[in-house]
Order: structure tokens, then C-alpha cells, then sequence
């Protein structure tokens, strides 16, 4: 094992292997994680009922303390869940944002989440019930990315192309979606419209372990994703300058962000502008170019757990959808970021 330092990075040779490591994106890796374990212990701790943080740690542990229902049947699998959602929404928006080279493209942008929630509505207004609804809000992701790619792809994946593609599909999918419900009997609608803003509640191991094996099985893509973004921050003929299948990369790389933000809206619902804020949040601090993915990963996972605590905590005995608190950060940073992009431009 030898290391090699270089201006602000260090390459860490295991024999045949080398890693680059980045000072500044593993420092701020490093941070976050400490920042998301703080907002876990606090989700934890605080609610309704407050407990001390040496006892959450006994309850985690396997001792006796008489809080083991509300922290491993009720907290714990909530909190976690938003942990595995906030970090596929991030993860899904760094990607995006990538292909995109737009910091204003992420799943609710391109139509994902709106497919998502079209299918959703269907199934809910149909009475088709719970069992089916996370297949389906699948499914209606998936087929309106692939819309999205198709039209974005004529002539090569071009990123405003593709930006536009997304918006056009997001604004036809919604409206379906608003017909739907105006057709729908009151109760169904009602039910449909929670699941459109994106909730916790009710939700538990189930949806954590279907988000968490999701991830586990894109580990090994978002590891090569984490360099082949390198490439998609280059203009397209620089990058077949060097070789790289522009085209063919981006739909890649759009595929397993699709499929991550689908998977996470099937299951939790959907939760807006996690995807948007995360990644940004994760570039700005790391200074670099493009959204670093654990980065975003760890600053999505952090922003959806505060939103579900705050939701469940800070309006006393009424508990606000996490999807809406992401909504109220979400729109002011959507319209900062119009904002300084007009002067930048």
C-alpha cells in the first residue's frame, strides 16, 4: 500500500488498484454522514413522547427500557425510511442533474414522479387497493421516463433536449392526473391526493427494505456512474473527442436515476424537490462541478428526515406529509435558482 498526494486530492495505490481520493468531497462526505447520524438520533428522541438519548441507544441495543414499541415498532422503521428515500431521491437528482447539465432538472422536473403519480391514481381511484399500488406507480415512472428518453433522444440525448422533453410529458401526465381525480368519487380522490404529496405515515420495513435492496443492487452502477459523470459535464464534442459514447452514456445514467426515483416514489409517494435541493446543496459545498453523488445521497437522506420529523412534530397534534415541507423549501430554492441563473446568463 503506498499513497501519492496531489493538489488537493491523494491517490491511494493498493497494488494493481488506485484510488483518487478528493479532500474536500470526503470531507464534506464525512460531515454529512456525522450531520444525518445527529438528525436519525433526533427523529429518535423527539415526538410526542420524549426520549433521552441514552435510551434509545439501551432500546437500539436490545435492552429493557420500556420504550420498545415507539422506537423499533414506530420511529425507527419510519425514520429509516426516509434515510433510504431522501438518498435515492438524491442520488436519482446528482444523476439527472448530470445527464441534464441542469441544476433545474431532477424527477419532479422530467415527468417521473408525475407518471408515478399517475398510475398511483389510477389504482387508488379504481379501488384496486394497497397490495398493487407500488408496482404500479412503478411502472407509470418507468414508462414516462422511457417517453422521455425516446423524445429526447431523436438525433442523440441532448441535454436541453431532454430537459424540455421532461417538462412537456410532466405537464400532460398531470393534467391526466387532475382529470382522474375531478371524475373520481370524493373518498378516493382524498386518498389519491395524500399519496400525491408524499407521506411516512404508515409506512414501515416493507417499503424500507424494498428502497434499501434497490440501492444495495445499484451499488455497483452508481460506482461506475460516480466517474462516468466526469464525462457528461464536458460538451458533447469533447467527450467524442475522447472516445466516450455520449448518447449512450447519458441514457445510462438516466436509466438508473429513473429507476431509483421511481422505486422511491412508489414507495413513499411523492415527495417533491428532495431530488432538486440535494444535489445542489451537495455541489455547492463540495465546489465542484457536477453534483457528487454520496454527497447528494447523504444531503437527500438528511433533508427528507427532517422533513418527516418536523411534519410529525411541529404542528402539535396535527402531523403535516413530509411531501409538503419539502414542497415549502423546495419552491423558494427552485425560484433562487431561476433567479441567479437569469443574472449568471
Amino acid at each position: 500500500m503506498s499513497s501519492m498526494k496531489l493538489v488537493g486530492r491523494s491517490t491511494i495505490r493498493l497494488g494493481p488498484v488506485s484510488i483518487v481520493v478528493r479532500h474536500r468531497p470526503a470531507i464534506v462526505a464525512a460531515a454529512l454522514s456525522a450531520v444525518l447520524v445527529a438528525v436519525v438520533l433526533l427523529a429518535l428522541c423527539v415526538g410526542g413522547t420524549y426520549v433521552t438519548a441514552a435510551d434509545v441507544l439501551a432500546t437500539l441495543s436490545g435492552a429493557e427500557t420500556g420504550y420498545e414499541r415507539l422506537i423499533n415498532v414506530l420511529r425507527l422503521p419510519r425514520t429509516l425510511l426516509a434515510v433510504a428515500a431522501g438518498a435515492a431521491f438524491g442520488l436519482a437528482g446528482a444523476l439527472i442533474q448530470s445527464v441534464a447539465r441542469n441544476p433545474l432538472a431532477s424527477p419532479d422536473v422530467i415527468g417521473v414522479t408525475q407518471g408515478a403519480g399517475l398510475a398511483a391514481t389510477v389504482a387508488l381511484t379504481a379501488g384496486l387497493g394497497f397490495g398493487v399500488l407500488a408496482p404500479l406507480s412503478l411502472a407509470g415512472g418507468l414508462l414516462a421516463a422511457v417517453v422521455v428518453i425516446w423524445v429526447g433522444s431523436k438525433h442523440g440525448l441532448a441535454a436541453q433536449r431532454f430537459v424540455l422533453a421532461g417538462i412537456a410529458v410532466a405537464v400532460i401526465v398531470k393534467s391526466f392526473t387532475q382529470i382522474i381525480m375531478l371524475a373520481a368519487p370524493a373518498i378516493d380522490a382524498q386518498r389519491a391526493q395524500i399519496w400525491l404529496v408524499g407521506t411516512f405515515a404508515g409506512r414501515g420495513w416493507d417499503e424500507t427494505a424494498m428502497i434499501g435492496a434497490t440501492l444495495l443492487l445499484a451499488l455497483p452502477f452508481l460506482l461506475w456512474a460516480s466517474k462516468a459523470t466526469d464525462t457528461t459535464a464536458l460538451d458533447d464534442d469533447t467527450a467524442r473527442g475522447l472516445g466516450v459514447r455520449v448518447t449512450a452514456r447519458r441514457v445510462v445514467l438516466a436509466i438508473i436515476g429513473v429507476v431509483l426515483a421511481s422505486v422511491a416514489t412508489a414507495n413513499v409517494g411523492a415527495i417533491e424537490f428532495v431530488a432538486l435541493v440535494a444535489p445542489q446543496l451537495a455541489r455547492r459545498l463540495t465546489r465542484t462541478e457536477r453534483p457528487p453523488l454520496w454527497s447528494a445521497a447523504l444531503a437527500g437522506a438528511i433533508l427528507t428526515v427532517l422533513a418527516d420529523w418536523l411534519g410529525r412534530t411541529a404542528f402539535g397534534s396535527y402531523q403535516l406529509p413530509a411531501g409538503v415541507l419539502t414542497a415549502a423549501i423546495g419552491g423558494p430554492y427552485l425560484i433562487f435558482l431561476l433567479v441567479t441563473r437569469r443574472k449568471a446568463s
